[in-house]
């Protein structure tokens, strides 16, 4: 890929409107279905379709986008399709029509993370001659902030003015996404054609794919410690609140984790992969999810809290960067986009089937189902042992 000066700044103004769309919505989609008149059951059912469309919808664009090399393309018509379908939300009722376009948006819009990292980490130091790349941690860093940003942005809006004016501020924000893809630096078409007419099926390709050792156990890391933070997601404010923790305490615990996973992202982790490696990166994440969720099972005290919020900068985004380190040495250019969604795959079917079951263990375990959760980070341990360091990934441990 030749990369040039403005491409650090075209891939960060692409992430900036993609996470600020995620950040001006996603916390408010809810509440907005319910005032289309859901009851909890309907929105229950459409949160949970959304997750079996967005475990399909993924693998499906990303091998489209790779068996045609077209990833900027694939990755502006799915932002402008979901900009469109936003659009739509606030005029459609009836709650199947209302369903059936939200699925739609839900379906279009998913692929987009994949693809963009895709490009990213193809314009980044792991795939480009030495000093002819950018981190993609700063890349990935600007998205966080962006959709905080976003999401205090729609806070403020939606105060004074209509709640659907969220569907609104996320279409024009996806479409920006959509417009600043022509940015961005082009793969070479050449060596793309060339691998491409390597792989003719879509089961070859994953074949291929998971047959790649360090890859193959990347996924399953990543799994086993992304997937541990379900149960973080869905109890830790009702924990908190529980045991007597202000809503402003909350609030300051939130951010913590917040600005720890943005200085990882830009500042620290870069310098920590290199001299770690992957592997020695992905250990260092599993290690402090474990004591991330062995402090919240034994203690609700904020101070305790305050220490082990932070370390989500490194149970989160150093893994992340971790895994696309390794992804850069080890997946083929032509399968960059598969292995994006399938690297997002296994996370995400682990999380929704936790998230899914963490209500029963909450409610049987308390605070002692974050156990659990370590358990499951303790798991990835060996795994991460089994990772070659940075200068033996290059295509190397394949069956």
């Amino acid at each position: 890929m030749n990369v040039q000066p403005h491409a650090l700044r075209s891939f960060i103004l692409l992430y900036v409107l993609m996470y600020a769309a995620f950040g001006v919505a996603s916390p408010f989609w809810p509440r907005f279905f319910e005032t289309r008149g859901m009851s909890p059951q309907q929105i229950g059912l459409l949160l949970g379709l959304g997750t079996i469309i967005r475990l399909i919808a993924g693998p499906v664009a990303a091998r489209v986008a790779d068996r045609l090399q077209r990833l900027r393309q694939v990755l502006a018509a799915a932002a402008a399709l979901a900009a469109g379908l936003a659009f739509g939300l606030p005029w459609v009722g009836g709650f199947w029509l209302f369903s059936i376009v939200r699925l739609g948006h839900e379906a279009a819009l998913t692929p987009i993370t994949s693809l963009a990292d895709a490009l990213a980490l193809g314009a980044s130091k792991s795939r480009t001659p030495a000093g002819s790349g950018f981190e993609y941690g700063w890349v990935r860093g600007s998205a966080s902030i962006a959709f905080v940003m976003g999401t205090l942005a729609a806070g403020q809006v939606i105060g004074w003015t209509a709640l659907s004016s969220i569907a609104w501020m996320h279409g024009t924000l996806l479409m920006g996404a959509a417009a600043s893809t022509v940015l961005l630096p082009a793969p070479d078409g050449k060596t793309s054609q060339t691998d491409a007419t390597a792989e003719p099926s879509s089961l070859r390709a994953i074949r291929e794919l998971m047959g790649i050792v360090p890859f193959r156990r990347m996924v399953l890391i990543a799994a086993l410690v992304l997937g541990s933070h379900a149960m973080h997601d869905a109890f830790a404010v009702i924990q908190w609140n529980a045991s007597g923790i202000s809503s402003t305490t909350i609030s300051v615990l939130w951010s913590e984790a917040v600005v720890a996973e943005v200085v990882v992202f830009i500042l620290a982790g870069p310098r920590w992969v290199d001299p770690l490696g992957p592997g020695g990166a992905a250990a260092m994440a599993s290690l402090a999810a474990i004591l991330r969720w062995t402090v919240m099972a034994s203690s609700n005290h904020p101070a305790a809290l305050a220490i082990v919020q932070p370390l989500h900068g490194i149970t989160f985004a150093l893994l992340h960067l971790a895994c696309m380190r390794l992804m850069g040495a080890v997946v083929p250019p032509h399968l960059a986009a598969t292995g994006q969604a399938l690297y997002a795959l296994g996370p995400g079917l682990l999380t929704a089937l936790l998230t899914l079951s963490s209500g029963m263990l909450y409610a049987r375990l308390g605070a002692s189902a974050f156990l659990l959760m370590a358990l499951l980070s303790a798991l990835a341990l060996p795994l991460c042992l089994g990772l070659k360091g940075p200068v033996g990934l290059s295509r190397q441990g394949m069956d």
